[in-house]
C-alpha cells in the first residue's frame, strides 16, 4: 500500500487495535441499547404506518380497527421479548437463532435461520434508510425527490462509521437514538395530554380529506384477509429483537442477564411508541393513502408527510422547532437502525464462515476489531436493493420479515428440545421448575411466531415475499456448495498419500528479458540453489532485441547457457509453459523450479507499469505440478518509502520483524 492509501485509509478508520484490546470494545447497557435495539424502535416510525395503509384500502372507516391492530402486534412482541430472554441466557455465545437452530434441531435448520438472517439483515438496511429518506423528504423537498441518492450516501456512511469498531460507532449512536426516544415520548405523551386531559380538538393536516378507497366495501372472508394483511405489515416492528441475541458476546459481563435486561427494556419501549402512535393518529384524524390521488378534498400540489411528520407537525403546531426535531432524530434512527444490521449480520457472517459456510474472509477481524468484511458485503448488498426498488418503503416492506419469522419459528423449536432434553437429567426441583416455565414461554412463542409466520406468507407472498423466500434458498444452495467445497478440500489434503521419496533431479530456469541487475540477482540467487540443470531462458518477441541480448550475453561474463523460444504470435506466457511443460514430460521425476526477476516499487502506478508479465506467468506456472515458482524482488528507488517506519505494508513484514513502528510509540 502507498503512503497516500495508507493515510488515507487511517484518516477513515483510526489507528488500528491490537488482539489483545478487544475486551476494551465492550458495550455497557446505556451503549448496547442503542446499538441493538435501535432497529425495533425504529420500526414505529414505519409499522403503524404500513398498517394504515393496508386499511385504507376499505377507506377511512377501517382506521377504527388501527388500534385493535397494534395491540395485536403489541401482544406477539410481548410474547417474542419473553422467548428470547430465555435464549439469551441458554446461549450466550452470540449464535443466536442459528446456534439454537443447529444445536436442538441439526444443521438444516440452523443453516435455514442463518440465510433466511442474512437476507433480512440485507432488507433491514435498505427499509431503514428508504423510511429515512421518506422522513427527511416530508420536511425537505429535495431529498423526497432524490431518495436514492441520499440512501445510498447514508449507508456509504454508515458503512464508515461501523469500520471504525463497535464501541466508536455505539457512541456516536447513542446521542440520536436516545434524542429520538425523547423527542417521541414528548410528542406523544404532550398530544394525548391536550386531546384527553385537556380536551383541546387537535386535527391532523389530512383530517379534512376524503379517501377513494379501492375495495369501500368488504365483508366476511374479504375484510379479514385485510386485516390479516394489516397486522403483517404492523408486525415489522418485531424485526431487530432477535439482533440481542445475536450481540450477546458484545455485552459486557454479565453478558446473559445485561443482554436479557437490555431486551426487556426494548419491548417496553417498542410497543408503548407503537401503540402511542396508532392511538393518537386516530384521535387527531390521520388519513393515509398509497396514493395522493386517492385522497379526496386534498389541494392541487398537496405533498403527502409520512405518519409521524403529521403527527408532529399537528402536536407542535405554532412551535416548527419541535417539528424539526422529531422529523431529524426521526430520520435519524431510522439511518442508524440499519446499525442494528451492521452488528447482526458481520457476527452472523463470522459464524457460519467458522463452520465453514462463508467464505473464511468473514470470519476475521479488520484492524478495528469489526468484521470489515461482512461489513463491506452487508453495505453492498443493501444498496443494490435501494436502487433496484427505488428507496420505496411499500415496496420492501413486502420483502421484508418473512425471513425474521422464518428463525422465529425454527429457534422456538429448538429451544422447546432444548428445555426438554435438559428436563431429562435436571434432578433439582428448583431448576427443573425453571425450565418447565422456560419452556412454556418457548412453547407459547412458537404458537404466535408460528401463526404470524403463515398469515405473512399468505398475505405477503405475491405481494413481493417470494423474492425474500427465492433470495433465502439461493443463499442456502451457495452455503451448501461453500461447505461442500471446504469439506472436499479438507478430505484432499488430510487423505492425499504423500509420497516421501525426493525428485530426482532438480531443473532451474531464470526467465531473462534483459540482462541488468535484476537478472543478474536471479542467476546468482538461482546458482545458489545448486540445482543439477541451471538455464537460463528468453522469447523471442522482437527479433532486433533478442539478438542484441544474445550478443550481449554470449560478451558477458555469465556462464550460464541462454535458450531462446520462437513466439511467432508474440506471446510469452504460452511459450514458457510449453517450455516448461516439456521439460517435466522428459523428465517426470525431475522438479522444474522457475526464477522470476520482479520488480518492488512503492508507488501504486509503478506496480501498473511493471512485473504484469510476471503475474501473468506465476498465474499459469502454478497450476503445473512439479513446478516451483519463485519471485526474485529487486527493489527500485522508489521502494524506499516503504521501509519509513510505520509506513512498511508488505505481506510478511511483520513476520520479517518490520513491525509498525510509529504506531509503537504512539502506544508507548
Amino acid at each position: 500500500m502507498s503512503k497516500l492509501t495508507t493515510a488515507a485509509k487511517r484518516m477513515l478508520l483510526g489507528r488500528p487495535f491490537r488482539s489483545d484490546s478487544l475486551g476494551n470494545t465492550l458495550l455497557p447497557k446505556r451503549i448496547a441499547l442503542p446499538v441493538f435495539a435501535s432497529d425495533a424502535l425504529s420500526s414505529v416510525a414505519y409499522a403503524p404506518e404500513e398498517i394504515l395503509l393496508m386499511l385504507s384500502v376499505a377507506g377511512v372507516s377501517a382506521y377504527l380497527y388501527a388500534p385493535w391492530v397494534g395491540l395485536a402486534v403489541a401482544f406477539v412482541m410481548a410474547i417474542v421479548v419473553a422467548s428470547y430472554r430465555q435464549n439469551v441466557h441458554a446461549y450466550p455465545s452470540g449464535g443466536g437463532d442459528y446456534e439454537v437452530a443447529t444445536t436442538n434441531i441439526g444443521p438444516t435448520a440452523g443453516l435455514t435461520v442463518g440465510s433466511a438472517l442474512l437476507v433480512d439483515y440485507v432488507l433491514t438496511v435498505a427499509v431503514s434508510i428508504s423510511s429515512a429518506a421518506a422522513n427527511i423528504g416530508s420536511a425537505i423537498p429535495f431529498v423526497n425527490t432524490h431518495k436514492v441518492l441520499f440512501a445510498v450516501v447514508a449507508i456509504a456512511i454508515l458503512t464508515a462509521l461501523n469500520l471504525r469498531g463497535v464501541r466508536e460507532s455505539g457512541t456516536m449512536f447513542a446521542i440520536p437514538t436516545y434524542a429520538f426516544m425523547f423527542g417521541m415520548f414528548l410528542m406523544l405523551g404532550w398530544g394525548l395530554i391536550q386531546t384527553y386531559v385537556l380536551g383541546e380538538p387537535l386535527r391532523a393536516e389530512s383530517a379534512g380529506f376524503g379517501l377513494d378507497a379501492e375495495e369501500e366495501h368488504l365483508y366476511g372472508m374479504a375484510f379479514v384477509f385485510l386485516i390479516a394483511r394489516s397486522f403483517s405489515s404492523g408486525c415489522a416492528a418485531l424485526t431487530g429483537v432477535e439482533a440481542i441475541s445475536n450481540g450477546v458476546p458484545a455485552f459486557r459481563k454479565p453478558k446473559s442477564r445485561n443482554a436479557a435486561t437490555t431486551l426487556l427494556l426494548l419491548g417496553v419501549l417498542a410497543i408503548t411508541l407503537l401503540m402511542g402512535m396508532l392511538i393518537l393518529a386516530q384521535k387527531i384524524g390521520v388519513v393515509y393513502a398509497h396514493d395522493v390521488d386517492h385522497l379526496t378534498g386534498a389541494p392541487e400540489d398537496y405533498h403527502q408527510k409520512t405518519l409521524i411528520a403529521q403527527l408532529a407537525g399537528t402536536v407542535f403546531d405554532g412551535f416548527p422547532i419541535g417539528f424539526f426535531f422529531v422529523t431529524i432524530v426521526t430520520a435519524l434512527i431510522l439511518v442508524l437502525a440499519a446499525n442494528t444490521a451492521f452488528n447482526g449480520f458481520p457476527v452472523l457472517g463470522s459464524i457460519l464462515a467458522q463452520d465453514r459456510y462463508l467464505p473464511r474472509q468473514l470470519h476475521t477481524r479488520g484492524d478495528r476489531l469489526a468484521f470489515s468484511n461482512g461489513i463491506l458485503f452487508l453495505s453492498g448488498a443493501a444498496i443494490a436493493f435501494v436502487v433496484a426498488f427505488g428507496a420505496e418503503v411499500t415496496k420492501l416492506i413486502q420483502l421484508y420479515i418473512v425471513g425474521v419469522f422464518v428463525s422465529f419459528v425454527l429457534s422456538q423449536t429448538g429451544m422447546l428440545r432444548h428445555w426438554t432434553r435438559h428436563l431429562r437429567t435436571e434432578t433439582d426441583p428448583s431448576h427443573r421448575a425453571r425450565m418447565k416455565r422456560s419452556r412454556v414461554v418457548n412453547a407459547v412463542g412458537l404458537t404466535a411466531t408460528g401463526a404470524v409466520l403463515i398469515i405473512v406468507l399468505v398475505t405477503k407472498f405475491f405481494a413481493g415475499a417470494w423474492i425474500a423466500i427465492l433470495l433465502m434458498v439461493v443463499v442456502f444452495v451457495v452455503m451448501k456448495m461453500i461447505r461442500r467445497h471446504y469439506d472436499a478440500v479438507a478430505k484432499e489434503l488430510d487423505e492425499y498419500e504423500w509420497d516421501p521419496v525426493l525428485p530426482s533431479r532438480s531443473h532451474a530456469i531464470v526467465l531473462v528479458s534483459k540482462l541488468h541487475l535484476p537478472t543478474r540477482r536471479a542467476l546468482v540467487y538461482a546458482r545458489a540453489a545448486r540445482p543439477d540443470m541451471l538455464e537460463a531462458i528468453t522469447v523471442n518477441v522482437d527479433d532486433e532485441d533478442t539478438r542484441a541480448l544474445v550478443r550481449e550475453w554470449e560478451r558477458s561474463e555469465v556462464t550460464v547457457p541462454l535458450k531462446v523460444i520462437e513466439s511467432p504470435y508474440r506471446e510469452v506466457t504460452k511459450p514458457v509453459l510449453d517450455y516448461v511443460k516439456r521439460v517435466r514430460r522428459d523428465s517426470p521425476r525431475t522438479v522444474v523450479t522457475v526464477f522470476i526477476p520482479e520488480y518492488v516499487v512503492g508507488r501504486w502506478w509503478e506496480q501498473v507499469l511493471h512485473n504484469q508479465s510476471a503475474l501473468r506467468l506465476k498465474g499459469r506456472l502454478l497450476f503445473e505440478p512439479g513446478v516451483m515458482v519463485t519471485s526474485v524482488p529487486w527493489q527500485l528507488s522508489s521502494s524506499a518509502s516503504a521501509k519509513q517506519p510505520g509506513m512498511i505494508n508488505a505481506p510478511g513484514s511483520v513476520r520479517r520483524g518490520y513491525g509498525d513502528q510509529r504506531q509503537g510509540r504512539d502506544q508507548q
